[in-house]
């Protein structure tokens, strides 16, 4: 009979870390960040929790990372630890073993519950090459429809899902020669992108977006965190 693997003991504090991409480092995918992000712990030093079963691996809990390509202010992640720690210290040993770019922007213990349950909604800025009365009419055009229709290559093949129903708001405005939109997103499933929101207002109004048009969008999450319905915000699942 083979061996029952050592249980390893509960977790004693978790810490719940708020982290930012930017510049270059928009580049990375989720999994290259789970690799950084793993090494630059292992390198601090920080008393991790780990599983238990033939293969422990640290007690780390990833959700709503943003998509590659895109600058994000709000990235989350959880860690269970071993032992008891300042919160700001792992911060410090975090921000000397991550990459600049990969920039630690707040460490709290986790005041409980389920983080992904937290992350309801986002708010986004999505940079456009493009005159902003162009991109005001096709903003007017997308939120007069009821239903917007696009496909997403998936790891399970082209779908086709509505990206209106998550769009809570939509705004455009001049940016320097082109135009910057503000938007907020409903989470859901299945999950509505920003690219995917520009891909509705090309089927709509037909706004042209690419290398070929001036140049890709630049897209920057901003906040992640609870919804409140009545207020149209978005909190801090640091806080909520």
């Amino acid at each position: 009979m083979r061996e029952q693997p050592e249980q390893q003991a509960p977790p004693v504090q978790r810490l719940r870390i708020r982290y930012a991409k930017r510049g270059r480092l928009r580049f990375t995918s989720h999994r290259d960040f789970s690799r950084a992000f793993e090494r630059a712990i292992f390198r601090a030093r920080i008393p991790m929790a780990y599983s238990s079963g033939f293969n422990p691996h640290p007690r780390i809990s990833y959700a709503g990372a943003a998509p590659t390509g895109s600058a994000s202010e709000a990235e989350y992640v959880e860690i269970a630890l071993a032992q008891v720690v300042d919160p700001a210290a792992v911060q410090a040993q975090l921000e000397e073993a991550l990459p600049d770019g990969l920039d630690v922007v707040e460490v709290v213990e986790s005041p409980g519950g389920s983080l992904a349950d937290l992350l309801q909604a986002s708010t986004w800025l999505i940079d456009l090459p493009l005159p902003t009365a162009q991109v005001e009419a096709a903003v007017a055009a997308f939120l007069a429809c009821d239903e917007v229709p696009v496909e997403r290559m998936t790891k399970k093949g082209l779908r086709s899902f509505d990206c209106r129903a998550a769009v809570v708001s939509l705004e455009a405005a001049p940016r320097g020669t082109g135009t910057r939109l503000s938007l907020l997103l409903r989470h859901g499933t299945p999950a509505v992108r920003p690219d995917d929101v520009i891909s509705g207002l090309t089927a709509v109004a037909g706004l042209q977006v690419g290398p070929e048009h001036g140049g890709l969008p630049l897209l920057t999450r901003l906040s992640q965190g609870p919804y409140d319905e009545a207020a149209r915000t978005v909190g801090d699942p640091l806080r909520p």
